[in-house]
């Protein structure tokens, strides 16, 4: 196993992945444990602990060459390391070895589909795709799975892709909901909640105001703002399904 020797304070440091990133003319570089980056950056690990070895930015991380204050002040426009490496993680190419390069995007690809499979539908018959079915619309597109970017924000653009392109068929899955309010809020803001939610499927005034329906998932937050904002916490919005489906059974 690969060991790294920094001069100044002989820190050793072991099983390292190296996270560059090049900026102002240079190049910024961290020793992290393998594995993690992705992780963090997916939101898995939160504990910056246990994906940076060292709290410190290196111009050249094997020979441990430290940035100085200067460098990171030209580069970054601050010589606040701890902001610089956040930025760093997020933004730098991760470098391994060509089987753990490999093993790294047949993981994040998995991921990937799998997400989008979560999170979509056939517009014509409301069912779930397969991931196999995802999986193979992503190589029918030409998709490039890019290891320094996180699961989650490429199944996004993995989506987008899809939609413009004639592969197949996808839209994101609503939500279904149930609302309630006091009446005499609900019939103040029903006309607003009515602009949010894509399907209403059912309305009812009584005692208290109560509506159930499909809403598109970035209307979630305006809607729970909303209500809580003019009920004074009186109201309640409840997530009944995650997903509009016909028939929640995935074929193999």
């Amino acid at each position: 196993m690969a060991k790294i020797f920094t001069p100044s304070n002989q820190i050793r440091l072991t099983n390292v992945a190296v996270v560059k990133l090049k900026k102002g003319g240079k190049r910024f570089e961290l020793a992290c444990y393998k594995n993690k980056v992705l992780e963090w950056r997916n939101g898995v690990e939160t504990d910056l602990d246990n994906v940076v070895q060292i709290h410190k930015v290196f111009l050249n991380v094997s020979k441990g060459v430290a940035a100085n204050a200067e460098d990171m002040k030209k580069a970054f426009g601050t010589d606040d390391e701890p902001k610089i490496i956040l930025e760093i993680l997020r933004k730098g190419e991760l470098q391994v070895g060509d089987r753990e390069r490999q093993n790294l995007q047949e993981t994040l690809s998995r991921d990937i589909v799998t997400q989008v499979a979560d999170m979509c539908v056939n517009p014509e018959t409301k069912r779930p795709y397969t991931v196999s079915m995802i999986e193979q619309a992503m190589l029918n597109v030409g998709f490039s799975v890019n290891t320094g970017k996180g699961a989650k924000q490429q199944a996004l653009d993995l989506i987008r892709v899809l939609q413009s392109s004639s592969t197949l068929p996808i839209a994101r899955a609503r939500m279904r909901l149930r609302i309630t309010t006091p009446s005499r809020d609900g019939k103040r803001i029903k006309d607003r909640l009515h602009e949010m939610i894509a399907e209403i499927e059912g309305e009812e005034f009584g005692d208290e105001y109560e509506v159930f329906g499909l809403i598109d998932p970035g209307q979630y937050r305006p809607i729970t703002e909303l209500i809580s904002s003019e009920t004074k916490g009186k109201g309640d919005v409840e997530l009944l399904d995650l997903k509009e489906e016909v028939d929640e059974t995935r074929l193999i």
